[in-house]
């Protein structure tokens, strides 16, 4: 018992020190690259943090169980929007810009409405998969062509803003930390989740309930402290685009891995009645809460109260099912 609280401990100091290294790394990039905290958020900070699904998605369909990476990319999903963007709402309300209401948002609701129309006929197959993964990479490639392209054009005054903040970390030390960070942040959440589920199995708890609570929770670890530290650090670019990256990476990269490698002839049918439709609403919700008619959004901490509630229903009626408590 004394190994497994060790690691829970370790695991949550390790996960905090280095979610606010791998933030600072994100932002010295993106300063240096003349780029937004958005798109670095939405790039390497939400590919980063959805590395271990990524990782997952590949060994299960290797190993013959694809559909667990569809129910961990949709169920990630969830989580990201309705415990972390909750949970870091309700530490520090969140400025969500005009330019992600118009543009980013959108996408991630076209990109859901797309995963929805492509799966409700109860099967994911490799042509799908190869929709998902080219849809990506238009989506990221235009992305990052546009964002390239109006660097060049402010090149004078980013330039000049460069000149002026001194203290900008350098590049070098930038990616040190981005790589150091996430690394270490993939290994403290591993550490928490298996010490968590040591001390809940000599607590007499059952795979299926560590299942649905630690476990999911766990992998979307990364994604909540990368969060809560971009918040804090004022960066809540960062932090509402590593939550809009991460679902594009989820839904498109994620599950279409696991369509190329091992094509799903059935899908779980509460899963299409279930669990994607909360992931769409939740999607939606996300554009709704945040949007204004003039000027930049908002996430309040009621909204982020509510966000939380959900998710915590959510949970309890998965956990209701599971035990037969609901049929």
């Amino acid at each position: 018992m004394i190994l497994p609280i060790i690691a829970l401990v370790a695991g949550i100091a390790i996960l905090v020190w280095s979610a606010d290294k791998f933030v600072d790394g994100a932002v010295g990039i993106a300063k240096f690259c003349g780029m937004s905290t958005l798109l670095i958020g939405m790039v390497i900070v939400g590919f980063g943090t959805s590395a271990p699904e990524m990782v997952v998605s590949a060994l299960s369909a290797l190993q013959g169980n694809p559909e667990l990476a569809l129910g961990n990319a949709y169920g990630s999903n969830i989580a990201n929007i309705a415990l972390i963007l909750g949970i870091t709402a309700l530490i520090t309300p969140l400025v969500v810009k005009r330019s992600v209401l118009k543009m980013d948002l959108p996408v991630l609701m076209a990109v859901t409405a797309l995963s929805l129309l492509l799966v409700s006929d109860g099967s994911v197959t490799r042509g799908n998969g190869v929709i998902f993964l080219s849809v990506f990479f238009a989506v990221m490639g235009y992305n990052i062509f546009s964002e390239v392209r109006k660097a060049k054009k402010d090149k004078a005054m980013a330039q000049s803003a460069e000149s002026e903040d001194e203290k900008s970390m350098p590049l070098g030390m930038s990616i040190f930390w981005l790589i150091l960070g996430l690394a270490l942040l993939v290994v403290s959440s591993k550490m928490l989740v298996w010490g968590a589920v040591a001390i809940a199995r000599s607590l007499g708890m059952s795979d299926l309930l560590i299942g649905l609570t630690i476990v999911a929770i766990g992998t979307s670890l990364p994604e909540l402290a990368s969060s809560i530290a971009a918040a804090r650090k004022g960066e809540d670019d960062l932090a509402v685009g590593n939550i809009i990256g991460s679902n594009m990476f989820n839904t498109l990269t994620v599950v279409g891995i696991a369509a190329v490698l091992d094509p799903m002839e059935t899908v779980e049918h509460a899963m299409i009645t279930r669990d994607m439709p909360i992931m769409a609403a939740l999607t939606l919700a996300l554009f709704i809460l945040g949007f204004r008619r003039k000027g930049d959004g908002r996430i309040n901490r009621i909204a982020g109260g509510a966000l939380l509630a959900i998710y915590i229903g959510y949970v309890g009626v998965l956990i209701a099912q599971a035990t037969g408590v609901l049929s």
